[in-house]
């Protein structure tokens, strides 16, 4: 792109109002210095880039580039060996933490913002370098004392040394004696030493070093003698602080210089970075789009019929959006050649500028003020002749400059380039400019080249007309306020609107009349013919504006039944959804209470009975092993003959019940709920009801111990004490007792919700009830 078409289309004042949103000088330099890409693909990819970054920013509106610095200038001269002052090295600090930061939220970010990411891919990381700093440096940018241990030796002896000598000073500003000589009660600093304000009048009475002298005379600022030593030697601790921190800043500049070719390329991504972020909130604040970039047509340029440029609501960048005519600039599908006409102030100018200035943002990666949709290939070059081109030094005419700066461009305007066209031929004889004007749009013509000219011949109106590839467009005007309204219509040449706004101004009819005739026939009958496809024109837009008004009006009448039917429906699927649903809910909460239940019943059930099993065979060893010294008993027993549907009592569960079946020594017993194998010495024969527990024969020697009503477990922990509940119920149910009593406690409660959880799901227990203390569990068993 040459300079001075860029100059012309005042591309710089896009460029310095990009350069508003970057965040650091370089960033701004690099939106100085943007230019358009000839490369479709890069220019693709810029847009895309500029979309990413205003994704991101209306993703995270506050985020931006806080604490970047333009680090080139220190980086140079820490390169070179300078040292760096304590804000220069803050600024570095500051730099190091933003780029970290900004660096990681991309890397999160990568799969999202892919090219955004590529500036982070190219960004490093300092973290020995930003320790260093932010161990050497506080944030108002001073040495710490921790610098290092000499630094934190030297300050602890200044301010040791600093208070005893104002230590000693105070003695004077509270001694009565010294007290008249002061000006004021109060110790001072005067070139770097503590001294007093002392009266001249009474200059020898505190002797000392007089430092300073007030600028009336009247007060002279003393050393006294006492503390001269003292200061000197506070002093020199000060030079020696001065010189350590210059050592330690020096070694921190180093470091920086060491880096500064890594630090370098991390500010230059951030540059580019800033600037993406740059496109995007100028894009934000123009009310911008993405523009789509097509491709040009495959064929030959010799068979090439349209451009494909389409610009939709376009609006000229630099002018204010509020008022400011959008346009539409969009060519049928067999023009590429645009022949604009229309009065003076009418708009073509801006018109003009508009499109090229456009399709310099999109080569550049800017989105641009027109409507989504609008459309541009990708030029190879953007040639512009507007304006008033006179040149005093050069001795050049208007026309002259104009044809000089055609002469340019001429050749290299190819059929991929875009050639902007303002007043072509003007400054010159009519006739002479208007052939010369043809002849340059027949050679633009012939090399295809996109092209918007502005005009008022008449002539290229005819041409426009009967030629193939060009088309006639103009700047609207209103007859009936004889102002433009800066609206592009395309396919209708402008008219000169001359007699017209004579007669509105009260020029005589007579005038009118005669100025009439001396203009050719063809151009009067031109005229009429336009002024009458105007007038055809504008009752077809008032005809469709109408047609359109009641398509509008119908389809907001269709889209609001359809929105009513649609919301009925919607609340009838809602109805039946919320019903399926609750349906669905109800049954699958069923089913998991009938499943849990199930589960529960088989669980408890396998478990219990195994476990009964488990106790009572147990139980049944050992009263077997109690009760095998009453071998007359038993032989007594086994004497008698045993019938299924006897009643017997079984001695060792001191319980009774009924033979189901018999074998040789032993019988299925139906004792409770359960059913046990008994050995038929462990029986005995009943005809009645059942006894009162029998005591055991003075034969046997034995006799079954006697349980008690109660189980203390006060003290015990829960996995002791549920054995012993087990162990006792199962003792009570067999011994028959009708209740028991389970002393837990109260405590903190644990032991008590345990053992009343166990006794609820137990399958001796009936019923359970607390004593009135709570502090024991009376237990009802089953029968």
């Amino acid at each position: 792109m040459r300079e001075r078409d860029l100059t012309t289309l005042e591309w710089s004042k896009i460029q310095e109002r990009l350069a508003g949103y970057t965040a650091f000088p370089w960033g701004a330099e690099k939106a100085r210095a943007l230019r358009p890409s000839r490369d479709p693909e890069e220019v693709r990819d810029r847009l895309a880039e500029t979309e990413e970054a205003r994704r991101w920013l209306a993703e995270e509106p506050g985020f931006d580039l806080g604490g970047v610095r333009d680090l080139r200038p220190l980086l140079v001269a820490a390169r070179h060996g300078a040292a760096l002052t304590p804000s220069d090295l803050l600024a570095v600090l500051d730099t190091l933490r933003a780029a970290r930061r900004i660096r990681r939220a991309l890397l999160r970010r990568r799969e999202a913002l892919p090219r955004l990411a590529r500036h982070a891919d190219r960004m490093r990381e300092f973290p020995e370098l930003e320790a260093e700093l932010e161990r050497c440096l506080d944030e108002g940018g001073e040495v710490k004392d921790d610098a290092s241990p000499l630094l934190r030796h030297l300050r602890a002896e200044i301010r040791r040394l600093g208070q005893e000598i104002q230590a000693r000073l105070q003695v004077y500003l509270t001694d009565p004696r010294y007290a008249p000589y002061l000006q004021e009660p109060l110790i001072t600093l005067r070139n770097g030493r503590f001294v007093l304000p002392v009266k001249a009048e009474h200059r020898g009475k505190i002797p000392g070093l007089v430092h300073d002298t007030s600028a009336s005379g009247a007060t002279l600022f003393v050393e006294p003698l006492p503390v001269v030593e003292m200061g000197n030697r506070w002093r020199a601790l000060q030079a020696q602080e001065e010189k350590e921190v210059a050592r330690i800043l020096a070694d921190l500049s180093a470091r920086v210089g060491a880096q500064a070719e890594d630090l370098y390329a991390t500010l230059e991504a951030l540059a580019d970075l800033d600037l993406a972020l740059a496109k995007a909130r100028y894009a934000i604040a123009l009310g911008a789009e993405r523009p789509e970039i097509v491709p040009w047509p495959e064929e030959p340029p010799e068979r090439r019929a349209a451009s494909p440029l389409w610009l939709r609501q376009a609006r000229h960048p630099l002018l204010d959006p509020q008022r400011v005519v959008p346009i539409d600039v969009t060519p049928g599908p067999s023009t590429f050649m645009l022949i604009l006409t229309g009065p003076n102030t009418g708009g073509k100018t801006v018109a003009l500028k508009t499109v090229g200035l456009l399709a310099i943002m999109a080569q550049s990666g800017l989105h641009i003020p027109a409507a989504e949709g609008s459309r541009l290939p990708v030029f190879d070059g953007i040639y512009a002749d507007i304006g008033d081109e006179q040149s005093i030094e050069q001795n050049l005419s208007t026309f002259s400059a104009h044809l000089l700066n055609i002469l340019g461009f001429l050749e290299r305007a190819t059929e991929r380039s875009l050639v902007l066209l303002d007043e072509l031929g003007a400054g010159t004889d009519p006739t002479e400019g208007a052939a010369l004007a043809r002849a340059l749009l027949e050679h633009f013509h012939a090399r295809r080249s996109t092209t918007l000219v502005a005009t008022h011949f008449p002539e290229l109106k005819l041409w426009a007309q009967t030629t193939p590839g060009a088309i006639n467009a103009s700047m609207e005007f209103d007859p009936e306020t004889l102002a433009p309204t800066y609206r592009l219509r395309i396919g209708l040449p402008g008219r000169s609107n001359a007699f017209l706004i004579a007669r509105r101004l009260g020029l005589p009819e007579a005038l009118i009349a005669r100025a009439q005739q001396y203009v050719a026939p063809e151009a009067l009958h031109l005229e009429t013919l336009l002024a009458e496809a105007e007038r055809l024109r504008r009752e077809a837009v008032r005809a469709w504006e109408e047609a359109e008004g009641a398509r509008r009006e119908a389809q907001a009448l269709e889209a609001e039944w359809r929105a009513r039917l649609a919301r009925v429906e919607a609340e009838r699927e809602r109805l039946l959804r919320e019903a399926r649903e609750q349906v669905e809910a109800l049954l699958a909460e069923a089913r998991q209470e009938v499943e849990r239940i199930r589960r529960q019943v088989r669980a408890v059930h396998a478990a219990e009975v195994e476990a009964a099993r488990r106790r009572l065979e147990a139980l049944q060893a050992r009263l077997r092993e109690a009760l095998r010294p009453a071998a007359p008993a038993s032989e007594l027993s086994a004497g008698l003959a045993f019938a299924v549907g006897d009643r017997v009592w079984v001695r060792p569960l001191q319980a009774e019940g009924e033979i189901l079946s018999l074998e040789e020594d032993a019988a299925d017993v139906q004792v409770g709920r359960w059913r046990l194998r008994m050995s038929l010495s462990d029986l005995e024969r009943r005809q009645g009801a059942r006894p009162d527990r029998p005591e055991p024969s003075g034969a046997s020697g034995v006799r079954v111990p006697t349980l008690p009503l109660d189980l203390d477990l006060r003290g015990m922990r829960v996995e002791e004490a549920l054995p012993l509940v087990e162990k006792f119920l199962d003792d009570a149910f067999l011994a028959g007792m009708p209740f028991v009593r389970i002393i837990h406690g109260k405590g903190t409660g644990a032991l008590r919700r345990a053992i009343r959880e166990r006794l609820r799901s137990h399958p001796h227990v009936e019923a359970l009830e607390p004593t009135p203390d709570d502090g024991a569990t009376v237990v009802r068993l089953a029968r």
